[in-house]
């Protein structure tokens, strides 16, 4: 976290900051010499108590009367203290916009982590805004901090371009460029004032439920960002230039048409199946982590069965194929903390996107999200997940013994097509989050 927290350490001073701390010193010192030795408190003979031996009463009068002295005098300090932390905050203000006149750079603690002062979109961006009066005491902060990837500092040149563009017009053709930064971390983006390039000649949707199983026209989206220029270019795309799990998942004909319909009895198993271990009616809405073209939440939604798919766009437009067939798209990453509350979810499936490319400490933490949105008793589909054989056993097994699940069904298996040279194995599991 040192990155986004440097140490403190002294810091060099411009000649005009040098100047400005010198007369703040001198206006403190001035205003306290005029209280001291003007008006009541010059009079250091009414504060001392005359010593009367022989009247003890009248001592402890005037012992009285010396007390309430003091505690005026104590009452004026107090006053005076606020009006020079008053003109403290004033002369650091004016400190710093001399500063910036003069082309002074900013320090460090000044930055808040950044390399270099914001300014423009960005700095309205990341904020703090004051809120209006009356919504402090509700909020508990009278200031609202715009939700920015702490991850986003070390790439401020980058994210700077990102937020470059007029506002109120067309937003740079920057697909890829976006989805970079926020694969490095830079998630989530800020938002921006402008307006995303809409497709030349945009034919509305197939009617639902018609568009489950319907490739959009190509004029739907933009192709700036894509290697392929339509989707027939997607269809028949080979293995070589795409992601191999999804090399052919926009041929909506194809694989897709049968996919988890069966159970093989092994590392496939059927909707149905997995359905059927809850009361009916009672599996409502949930996630697909990294859905590819959204076809397994088409197959949900022909059940009854509300399916948010998270997934990214690798050299394919697979959000807007996914919004086009009528289901709910989400473009983050499988790092981004699942923006759903605790105990909601009925169900989570995730299909070879959770696998061993990520690293164990990240994936602990998913998987534990995952169990956070999960209701008591709701299911985590875990499809495919690849492994080399000795991880099985020594990493993920007791993995998931420490995050908690019920085991309903383990299946682990090589692969078929290069497992057995390699010693590459699956596991599939439906687990469920314990009633309590």
């Amino acid at each position: 976290m040192d990155d986004y927290h440097p140490k403190k350490g002294i810091q060099h001073q411009t000649p005009t900051r040098t100047k400005l701390k010198i007369l703040l010193l001198v206006i403190s010192t001035n205003l306290l010499s005029i209280y001291l030795f003007s008006g009541e408190s010059n009079h250091w003979k009414d504060y001392a108590p005359r010593i009367h031996l022989w009247d003890s009463e009248l001592l402890l009068r005037e012992l009285n009367s010396t007390q309430d002295k003091l505690t005026h005098s104590q009452r004026q300090l107090s006053d005076l203290h606020r009006r020079l932390a008053t003109s403290n905050s004033l002369l650091e203000t004016l400190l710093t916009d001399l500063g910036r006149v003069h082309g002074d750079k900013a320090t460090q603690e000044d930055l808040d982590g950044w390399k270099d002062e914001l300014f423009g979109e960005l700095k309205l961006a990341v904020g703090p805004h004051k809120l209006p009066l009356g919504y402090t005491a509700n909020l508990g902060s009278d200031e609202l901090f715009p939700v920015l990837g702490s991850a986003c500092r070390p790439h401020q040149e980058e994210l700077i371009e990102y937020m470059s563009y007029k506002v109120g017009g067309e937003c740079p053709s920057d697909e890829v460029f976006a989805q970079r930064l926020m694969l490095k971390g830079c998630e989530p983006l800020p938002r921006r004032r402008c307006h995303p390039a809409s497709p030349k000649g945009y034919v509305e949707p197939t009617p639902f439920p018609e568009s489950l199983w319907t490739i959009p026209p190509d004029t739907s989206i933009t192709w700036d960002a894509y290697t392929c220029k339509n989707y027939s270019c997607l269809v028949n795309r080979n293995k070589e230039r795409g992601s191999y799990d999804c090399k052919d998942c926009f041929d909506l004909g194809g694989r897709e048409k049968v996919r988890w319909l069966f159970d093989n009895g092994g590392l496939d198993y059927g909707i149905d199946g997995v359905l059927s271990t809850r009361k009916p009616g009672t599996i409502r809405i949930g996630l697909d982590i990294g859905g590819g073209s959204g076809t397994f939440a088409a197959r949900m939604r022909e059940r009854n069965v509300t399916i948010v798919t998270s997934t990214m766009n690798f050299d394919g437009p697979f959000n807007s194929f996914i919004a086009s067939r009528g289901l709910v798209p989400m473009h983050v990453s499988v790092a981004h903390r699942l923006p759903f509350f605790d105990n909601t979810l009925d169900i989570v499936h995730s299909m070879h996107v959770l696998s061993n490319w990520i690293p164990d400490v990240m994936l602990e933490f998913a998987l534990y999200d995952i169990y956070r949105v999960l209701r008591p008793g709701g299911l985590f589909w875990l499809d495919h997940f690849f492994c080399i054989g000795t991880q099985l056993n020594s990493s993920y097994v007791p993995m998931f013994d420490r995050i908690g699940f019920n085991k309903l069904r383990w299946t682990a298996g090589r692969k078929l097509d290069r497992g057995i040279e390699k010693n590459e194995w699956y596991l599939s599991a439906l687990l469920e989050k314990p009633m309590t």
